[in-house]
């Protein structure tokens, strides 16, 4: 029963943003540390931002520095990924994921595309 709910994708012109959000279910959410990624058909996935647990640390891929804006809400279950000043590059599907160190085990969403684009 573990879900990982992506949500939030859709159509935006460049310099735009959007707002990602990740419902997770079926897991101790707080012992899971939380990313989102992104792959483009031909291109190899990235690693865009990750979020640790408790006081947690946080990464930026260099690509989307000061750009996205990963964040999580530990009650709600939930990890986001605000996304501003949306270039054409960004394009892709992007999935949420959860990582616990425990059983060194991972869970993958199954995506939400995002398209820039005029």
């Amino acid at each position: 029963q573990v879900q990982l709910v992506e949500s939030g994708g859709g159509l935006v012109q460049p310099g735009g943003s959007l707002r990602l959000s990740c419902a997770a279910s079926g897991f101790t959410f707080i012992t899971y540390a939380m990313s989102w990624s992104r792959q483009a058909p031909g291109k190899d996935g990235e690693l865009v931002a990750s979020i640790g647990t408790g006081l947690g640390s946080i990464t930026h891929s260099d690509s989307v520095k000061g750009r996205f804006t990963i964040s999580r809400n530990n009650p709600e279950n939930t990890v986001s990924l605000q996304m501003n000043r949306l270039k054409p590059e960004d394009t892709a599907m992007y999935y949420c994921s959860a990582y616990g160190s425990l059983r060194m085990q991972r869970y993958w969403g199954q995506g939400t595309q995002v398209t820039v684009s005029l």
